[in-house]
């Protein structure tokens, strides 16, 4: 699965995102507490998250494939912007939603 997000207002600039982004994002969190409680998404945001990932890049012995493909193809894309971000933080909570419906649906079959 491979979807398109907006990353600016006009609708011009878009970026491919993919299920294994997703997978990602979920495996280390990175959106947990990135968003304050205003629920704002800007450039501050945006910066805040890539200083994460940087720390988690360096901090780590291995090399992750993951983590690094999701850098080069969405998080430093050169059209990812904080509008971007919001959208991409969208995805990531429908594809949670999707996510938890399906495993709720497969454990009623499992218990029926």
């Amino acid at each position: 699965m491979t979807t398109k997000i907006q990353t600016n207002a006009s609708g011009t600039r878009n970026i491919e995102v993919s299920e294994r982004h997703l997978q990602t994002i979920d495996r280390y969190q990175l959106f947990r507490d990135l968003i304050d409680s205003n629920g704002i998404v800007d450039e501050p945001v945006l910066d805040k998250l890539k200083l994460n990932i940087r720390a988690l890049l360096e901090a780590s012995v291995e090399q992750n494939k993951d983590l690094l493909d999701l850098c080069l193809d969405v998080i430093y894309h050169q059209n990812m912007k904080a509008y971007g971000l919001q959208q991409l933080v969208l995805l990531y909570i429908n594809w949670k939603d999707l996510a938890a419906g399906e495993q709720a649906e497969e454990q009623a079959a499992e218990e029926a």
